[in-house]
């Protein structure tokens, strides 16, 4: 399909009044919120060992002060406020904050070193930092020269010095002294705020070069919530678990859409706490990146096969016989009596358990960032888990792309949500075009008009879309690369097939531009190996020995020929190569997001892999 147009298909009960006649500002939204249902449940976050939970109207409340603060330190329309935070209620607050104060939010992951906190502070503009704790403060204490139109730093739990950096509480405080004194202050300046105002600035993560602020406009968050509200898969008795970076476009949007529907959220960012947490809150939904469903799976999996007998035959068995009724339901088509009726009986021995495990009700998951692997999420649709995979990009504003749960392809990234556009170019690359997408990127007028080199914009990714409208993204076209031979390998494709075939898998980096065969880097998960070295004689071992050993080559080498039947010839793995270290964020092998920086590592392991063609 070239050169093709699509707009949104498969939606039959399309409420398209909701993306026409939607507010002007994510302000306006917020407050049309709180109006509507001013005593529901916003946000639940743990304070200690307990769960609490805030209102609608409690959560403006606290907003308007804020909002009120940031003008008391001399904010105006469309001035940048920085947020360094991990995710917690406190950055939804912010964040809140500074819509109503009709200012737009800059945001800044705080593992990013302090040099490149100087560069998005000074480059964005930002007036005003919010910084977590004293680590993110001392960042911008050491890099303070380089920032000189900061006017005030506000720190959530860090020390405040009575100087250039205040106490959350103490601008707070200093909102609630001034809407006292001036009481329409707040809706006066969200009144201000129209669509085309600048809301956010979110600086794209770099896997190669400086990152580009993307300008995302009042009403490209606007334009999110209404179209997935649109389309009726999310309404007000849900609840959400986000745990999701929210400096990241993923995460906010998702603070977006409950403005919209009204559902309550819980909001936890402490990573090693999601499978806990979600059992015991017990979410409909969640968002997350496809390395969570990889590890889930894998841990699954992995325990039960280790259990052996009798129980593990009886969990393949009904993985099986759901995997059966999963392909029928992706068809349209319903099982046969004797299918249905093992299935109920899979259901109540096996699969009921493992949805248990997260919560018992779970509608879907919503995968995105990344390429979920097939067989993953095959997987998880068999245990009744639905993973709904979705596409977008920084300058799309997250949510261009979703399937339904009335509408879903394992392996595809679903239909357009309602008035986003798309076309596949003569080569492949997804060009974009809707009011999702950026105004453009900040002060970086070549960028921009190289992105938007004919009004579409052009995604970079290489994909296709099939006879019932899906689109299936098969690579980065930057990342594609020509063996010596001329053949081309899409590598994350490859890699994404890897994490689902091996179940100690943590990264697979698949290298071979203009070399005569294919290799690649792997790299194997602490926790998944911390079991298999126990069971191979290892236990209590160093993680690098563990994972270097002769046992765990053979073993790798192994799921490496499995990936190699699943390839053409051309693509297989010839050689490879076990890193005694896992690839992280902190030392910049990942980007916060997760992803991987391609260019980043092969330049680090250069010398390791010239060893493979020498």
């Amino acid at each position: 399909m070239s050169n093709t147009t699509l707009s949104a298909v498969g939606d039959e009960q399309v409420d398209r009044s909701l993306i026409e006649q939607r507010v002007p500002s994510v302000g306006h939204l917020f407050r049309r919120r709180v109006e509507l249902t001013p005593h529901t449940e916003a946000f639940r976050f743990a304070d200690g060992d307990r769960w609490v939970s805030m209102t609608w109207r409690q959560v403006a409340d606290r907003a308007y002060h804020l909002a009120a603060g940031l003008v008391e330190l001399g904010i105006e329309p469309e001035q940048r406020v920085a947020l360094a935070s991990g995710t917690r209620l406190e950055w939804a607050l912010v964040d809140l904050a500074v819509m109503c104060a009709g200012a737009a939010t800059t945001t800044i992951y705080p593992s990013t070193l302090a040099e490149d906190v100087a560069y998005i502070v000074a480059d964005s503009g930002s007036r005003v930092v919010v910084a977590e704790d004293d680590a993110q403060v001392a960042k911008l204490r050491e890099q303070r020269v380089k920032v000189p139109d900061v006017v005030a730093v506000v720190t959530i739990d860090g020390t405040p010095d009575g100087d250039w950096v205040l106490s959350l509480d103490q601008v707070e405080e200093r909102g609630r002294k001034r809407l006292q004194r001036e009481a329409g202050l707040v809706d006066a300046r969200i009144d201000a705020t129209g669509p085309d105002g600048l809301a956010t600035l979110i600086y794209t993560s770099g896997t190669t070069g400086r990152p580009k602020g993307v300008r995302l406009l009042h009403s490209a968050w606007t334009y999110e919530g209404a179209a997935v509200d649109a389309i009726r898969i999310l309404n007000d008795q849900d609840l959400q678990y986000l745990w999701l970076p929210l400096s990241h476009v993923f995460g906010k949007v998702l603070l977006v859409l409950p403005l919209q529907i009204g559902f309550a959220t819980v909001i936890d960012g402490r990573v090693d706490k999601i499978v806990e947490n979600v059992g015991v809150v017990r979410p409909t939904f969640m968002g997350a990146a496809p390395r969570i469903f990889e590890k889930a799976y894998a841990r699954i999996t992995g325990t039960v096969r280790s259990e052996g007998g009798i129980k593990a035959r009886l969990f393949d068995w009904a993985v099986g016989v759901g995997g059966q009724v999963s392909d029928l339901r992706q068809e349209g088509r319903t099982p046969s009596p004797l299918l249905a009726a093992q299935h109920a009986l899979a259901d109540r021995l096996v699969l009921a358990k493992i949805r248990q495990r997260f919560g018992g009700r779970i509608k879907f998951f919503i995968s995105g960032s990344a390429p979920l692997n097939r067989d993953v999420a095959r997987w998880f649709d068999a245990v009744g888990l639905l993973i709904l995979e979705g596409y977008g990009l920084t300058e799309t504003s997250a949510a261009s792309f979703v399937n339904r749960p009335g509408g879903y392809a394992i392996g595809s990234v679903g239909w357009p949500v309602p008035g986003t556009e798309v076309r596949v170019a003569e080569d492949g690359e997804i060009l974009l075009r809707g009011p999702g997408v950026m105004a453009g990127y900040h002060d970086n007028p070549e960028a921009t008009a190289e992105a938007f080199s004919d009004g579409w914009f052009h995604t970079g990714d290489v994909g296709e879309v099939d006879e019932r409208g899906f689109l299936r993204i098969t690579d980065r076209k930057k990342d594609l690369f020509k063996t010596s031979g001329g053949k081309y390998v899409a590598p994350s494709a490859i890699e994404a097939m890897f994490k689902g075939i091996c179940p100690y898998a943590s990264q697979l980096v698949v290298y071979g531009d203009g070399r005569n065969f294919v290799s690649a880097l792997v790299t194997l998960d602490p926790e998944a190996m911390a079991g298999w070295a126990a069971e191979h004689g290892m236990a209590g071992k160093p993680y690098a020995e563990v994972v270097t050993s002769d046992a765990a080559r053979q073993m790798v080498q192994g799921y490496i020929d499995e990936l190699n039947d699943n390839l053409n010839r051309w693509e297989t793995i010839k050689k490879f190569i076990v890193l005694d270290r896992d690839l992280t964020v902190e030392d910049g092998d990942l980007t916060p997001s997760m992803k991987l920086r391609r260019r980043v590592v092969t330049h680090k392991y250069q010398p390791d892999l010239d060893t493979l063609y020498s």
